[in-house]
Formats: structure tokens, sequence, C-alpha cells
């Protein structure tokens, strides 16, 4: 397999450019991806679909990765509970090595291949489910060895790759290869590759939650109300809904919550 990824980069002599020159020429390179992206979508919308069937017959939704893949799904499952008000084990991401490996990097951890499915099993992990693989490589064994043993026990499987041709894609019911090309520091793959992996996390989870009826018109109804900043968005958010004035739409908000309680409540009063 020929990895894109790994390729010598477009430009050359990094250190001796001025620094306007390499923000220029990697914000260049970073315009590349959501072309790439694109050409993916109806891959992604494949898995979208699944997913959402999946979840809305009371399934999970499980990211297993390694390094800044690993990272990626993470971030992701862990924004889902503020941002939609889902509970906390509803979307779930892995990483190789262990929750340590967020912060460093644990040697080898990546080239375990049966360690992903002993990690799912922790949270007994079954074909209500559904399994993505995030490699921007396409080869990390232990994201292989996860969606091999997924696949045996009947759980629907996809991945986010960023090589043609990879086995994680091989392996994978439903994968979304995204081609960004050469990474402008040679085979650094936490920029355009983290990036398009990012991107597609975001459409798929926001995509998903958007099925699951998480958003009203275009807003985080079910959000949770962690923090003053998000108190005062919700709070327009119901001034918007009703037509009533702040104070009341704040009364309304602390007493019942969240916005989608509010407003209901509100609406049917009347």
């Amino acid at each position: 397999m020929e990895r894109v990824t790994e390729s010598d980069s477009n430009y050359t002599n990094l250190e001796q450019m001025p620094v306007t020159q390499l923000l220029h020429s990697i914000n260049k390179e970073d315009k590349t991806v959501p072309l790439a992206i694109e050409k993916a979508i109806p891959q992604l919308e494949k898995l979208v679909a699944i997913t959402a069937e999946k979840m809305k017959a009371g399934g999970r939704l499980f990211y297993i990765g390694a390094g800044t893949s690993g990272r990626l799904g993470i971030v992701d499952a862990s924004e889902c509970p503020p941002t939609y008000g889902v509970p906390f084990d509803l979307v779930i991401g892995i990483i190789a090595g262990g929750d340590g490996a967020i912060r460093k990097a644990v040697e080898f951890a990546e080239d375990d291949t049966k360690q992903a499915w002993i990690d799912l099993q922790q949270y007994a992990i079954n074909d209500k489910d559904v399994l993505v693989g995030i490699a921007a490589s396409g080869s990390t064994p232990y994201v292989i060895g996860g969606l091999q043993m997924a696949n045996q026990h009947n759980i629907v499987t996809g991945c986010i790759v960023c090589n043609s041709g990879s086995p994680v894609a091989a392996v994978a019911k439903y994968p979304v290869v995204v081609v960004v090309g050469p990474e402008f520091v040679t085979g650094s793959t936490r920029m355009k590759a983290g990036t398009a992996q990012k991107l597609v996390l975001n459409m798929l989870s926001t995509t998903v939650m958007i099925q699951l009826g998480r958003v009203k018109g275009n807003k985080m109804v079910d959000m949770q109300l962690s923090n003053n900043k998000l108190i005062d968005r919700g709070t327009k958010m119901i001034m918007q809904a009703t037509g009533i004035h702040e104070a009341l739409a704040a009364q309304l908000l602390e007493e019942h919550g969240s916005v989608r309680k509010a407003v209901d409540f509100y609406l049917i009063g009347k």
C-alpha cells in the first residue's frame, strides 16, 4: 500500500522560509482539506445513516484510535454530552495506551492487535453498537484488530482514514476515505490528516445528533448549562422561541434545567 500521508512534502528547506511564507504555505495546504472531504461525503452519508439507525434503536457510538487519531475521537465523544445533553456513555472514545496516552505518547501501544477489543470489553460493546476506527495511515494494528473482532461479533464497523487502499478501510464495513495528500512537514499527520479527521467527526456526530432530535431549528436545546456563558445563551434561546422577556426566560431556564423543557412548558402553559 502506498501511503500518501508518508510521502515527501511539496515544500522543502522549511527552516529557511520566513514566517510569513511558512504560515501562508500551511494555510494553502489546509484549504485542500474540505475539498478532499467533499469527495468522501457519499461514504460518510452511509456511515451516518447506519449510525443514526443503530442509536435510535438504543445503540452507542464508539471511536478507537492511536495518537492524534485517538485523541480526536475522545474530543468528539467528550463534547457530545455538554452540546446535546446526551448521557456520557452514549458516545465513547478509546485511545491506544489508555487515558494516559491522551497527554503523553505510550510507546508501541498502537502495535497491539488484541488490545482494542480488550478495551472495548470494559463497555460491554455489542451488536446494537457502532464502532468507528480512526487512523490517518489506515494501517494501525490496534484499530485493525478492534474492527476485525467487532465484525466477528456482528457489530457495525466504520472508519476514517487518509490513504487509499488501506487495511483499515478494507476491514471496515462503512469506510470513509479522505485523501489529503502529503503533509507540509513530511509525515506529520496531525496536520492535514488530523484536520480532515476532526472535520469528518464533526460532520458525523453533528448529523447523527440532529437525526436523534437533539437540535431544534438550529439550536442546541438540550445543551448542559455548565457555565454562565451557556446559561446566557440558553436564556436568549428561550426569549427567541417564545417572545418573553429576559427575566422570565432566565427564571424558566433555572426552574426547568434545559432550553427544551423551558420552552415546552411555556408554550404548553399558554
